[in-house]
C-alpha cells in the first residue's frame, strides 16, 4: 500500500515557519513527508539550508527518504521527544523552524493491518513504531479500573466505567485479538441512542492509541526540547486533532509568553522573567471551505505557531 499523505493546513504551515533558504527546519513527524517536501523545495543546500525529517514509524521513514532524495535533507528514525538528541548527533545547534503535525497518519488509519482502524478487521496493534506494547496488550492486560481511566482521560468518553466494564468481561472468555472484536464489545456497551447518533468506536480506540503510543507524554517532553532548540527568531509550529493535544499546546505556548509571575500584591517585579516567546497567531487556524471538501481530515486540525524571542 502506497503511503499517502494529503499535508494538512500545508500553506498555513509554511507561513508559520517563515522559511528561509538557508536555515535550518525539522518536521518532527515526518509521515509521508508531504509537509516536509514543501519545506526542502524552498531550501537552498549550497548556502546550509537543511531539513531534519524525523518520525518513529519505519515505513514513513522508508518513504521519506524516497521522497526527499535529492532535497538537503536528513530523515531520522526516532521521537520528536528526542529531538534534542537528534540535533546533537547531527551536529545541529539550533532550528529556525519546527513543525510537528500530531495524532495518526492517513496511512496508518487506512492500512487495515496497522490495527488503529475501526472499520476494518484487523490485529489490535495500534504501535506507531511497530515495537513494545500494542493495543492487544492493553485491552487485554489492563485491569477495569485502568482501561476506565485511560477511555474516560483519552476518549473524553461518557460511557467509559461500562465500556471497561464489557472488555474485561468478554476477555474472561477469551482474549480479545481483532479490531472488530474491539469494536462490537465497545457497541454492545452504550445505549442505542449513542450508537445511532455517530459511531461509538471511535473515542475508545483513540484513547487505547494514545495510551499505546504514549502520545500525551511524548508531546509534553517534546513542547519544551523543541522550544529550547529554536534559535531566537525561530518558530515552533504544531498541527493538533483532539482538544486534549491543543489543550497542552496552548497551555504551554501561553507559559513560554509569560513574563513576571511576582504575586499580583508586590509594588515591583522581583522575580526578573521576561516572555521567551510571542504567538505568531492569537487564535489558532483551521482549515478553510476549500481544503475541508478537498480533505476530510482536516475538519478538527488546528495549527498553533509560536516565535522564540530570547533563550
Amino acid at each position: 500500500m502506497e503511503f499517502n499523505h494529503i499535508p494538512v493546513l500545508l500553506d498555513e504551515c509554511l507561513e508559520g515557519l517563515n522559511i528561509r533558504p538557508d536555515g535550518i527546519y525539522c518536521d518532527g513527524t515526518a509521515g509521508g513527508a508531504g509537509h516536509s517536501r514543501e519545506i526542502a523545495k524552498r531550501l537552498d543546500g549550497e548556502k546550509g539550508g537543511r531539513l531534519v525529517a524525523i518520525d518513529r514509524d519505519p515505513e514513513a521513514v522508508k518513504t521519506a527518504t524516497e521522497r526527499l532524495a535529492g532535497y538537503p535533507a536528513t530523515v531520522v528514525r526516532g521521537n520528536y521527544s528526542e529531538i534534542d538528541e537528534i540535533f546533537e548527533r547531527l551536529g545541529i545547534s539550533g532550528a529556525d523552524g519546527i513543525l510537528m503535525d500530531l495524532g495518526v497518519s492517513s496511512y496508518q488509519l487506512d492500512n487495515a493491518e496497522r490495527g488503529f482502524s475501526y472499520h476494518n478487521d484487523a490485529p489490535l496493534d495500534m504501535r506507531m513504531s511497530g515495537e513494545g506494547l500494542s493495543a492487544k496488550d492493553v485491552v487485554n492486560g489492563y485491569d477495569y479500573q485502568s482501561l476506565a481511566r485511560i477511555i474516560f482521560e483519552y476518549g473524553e468518553e461518557k460511557f467509559s466505567r461500562s465500556i471497561a466494564s464489557k472488555i474485561v468481561k468478554y476477555r474472561e472468555q477469551k482474549p480479545i485479538e481483532t479490531t472488530m472484536e474491539l469494536a462490537e464489545i465497545i457497541k454492545s456497551a452504550v445505549p442505542q441512542k449513542a450508537r445511532r447518533e455517530k459511531n461509538p468506536c471511535k473515542k475508545t480506540f483513540q484513547a487505547i492509541r494514545i495510551e499505546v503510543n504514549k502520545e500525551l507524554e511524548h508531546l509534553n517532553i517534546a513542547l519544551d526540547k523543541a522550544f529550547d532548540c529554536l534559535n531566537v527568531g525561530g518558530r515552533l509550529c504544531i498541527i493538533t486533532f483532539h482538544s486534549l493535544e491543543d489543550r497542552l499546546v496552548k497551555q504551554r505556548f501561553q507559559s513560554f509568553c509569560k513574563g513576571c509571575i511576582c504575586p499580583p500584591d508586590f509594588p515591583q517585579c522581583i522575580c526578573g522573567r521576561t516572555p521567551r516567546g510571542k504567538l505568531v497567531n492569537r487564535k489558532p487556524i483551521e482549515a478553510d471551505e476549500k481544503e475541508l471538501a478537498e480533505n476530510n481530515r482536516s475538519r478538527s486540525a488546528k495549527l498553533r505557531a509560536i516565535e522564540k524571542i530570547k533563550d
